[in-house]
């Protein structure tokens, strides 16, 4: 076996709730304009289906993690997300047998610097400046899961003032939906993360904001913006 030139990475982890072991990430994936509300206020059109875009494996900050305030950028933008986490292998799985391959679920932020992101709309630019940066996932701990999938209430507040407050069924792909579709363009394996979409509400953090969510069902997450 060759030698690594340089010491690898650590693997980024995700704790499992109620355990010992950690989720190791390969990969996030995350879903655009995946709620009708949302669409509208950031411009886009009905016609226009939901779309992924991604983040690295490191930009995950897992319970405990308080993200900075990233450079570049004077308009970071709070997302929350339900988060799929992938157990097992697979490609082009029909939707009728994607579920079988989530090993549970998470409450996820997708931070944004939004004017990077306005600019490289105008310019048809890539997102990756604006979404992939240090720190810009924001995640709770993976709760393991079987059965049917959460449809409850998805909330964030900053500073106690309620921004976003929706409900899962108000996604435009479903979780089987959304999972089945990243398989026909990926291959999905173990360690992957998949953010499902935000719904309206998104707005403006500042140092010093405390950051709430809630999936209901799912979990809670918090951190405060250094």
């Amino acid at each position: 076996m060759a030698e690594f030139a340089i010491a690898p990475a650590p693997v980024p982890t995700v704790p499992v709730e109620g355990e010992a072991a950690v989720f190791p990430v390969r990969r996030i994936l995350c879903v655009g304009q995946n709620y009708a509300a949302h669409r509208a206020e950031m411009g886009g059109d009905d016609r226009n289906p939901p779309f992924f875009f991604s983040k690295p494996a490191d930009a995950v900050a897992p319970p405990g993690r308080d993200p900075a305030y990233p450079s570049a950028t004077a308009n970071l933008h709070h997302e929350i997300e339900l988060v799929v986490a992938i157990g097992k292998a697979a490609r082009n799985v029909s939707p009728d047998a994607a579920l079988d391959l989530i090993f549970g679920y998470a409450v996820g932020v997708d931070l944004t610097r939004r004017d990077l992101q306005a600019a490289a709309k105008g310019k048809g630019q890539p997102w990756d400046s604006a979404k992939g940066f240090d720190d810009s996932a924001p995640i709770s701990a993976i709760r393991r899961w079987s059965g049917a999938v959460p449809a409850g209430r998805i909330r964030l507040s900053v500073n106690g003032q309620v921004r976003q407050d929706a409900s899962l069924t108000d996604m435009i792909w479903n979780v089987a939906e959304i999972v089945s579709e990243a398989s026909r363009l990926w291959a999905l394996a173990p360690g992957d993360l998949i953010f499902t979409g935000t719904p309206e509400g998104v707005g403006p953090l500042v140092r010093g904001d405390r950051v709430e969510g809630e999936v209901e069902g799912v979990g809670q997450l918090s951190f405060t913006v250094t």
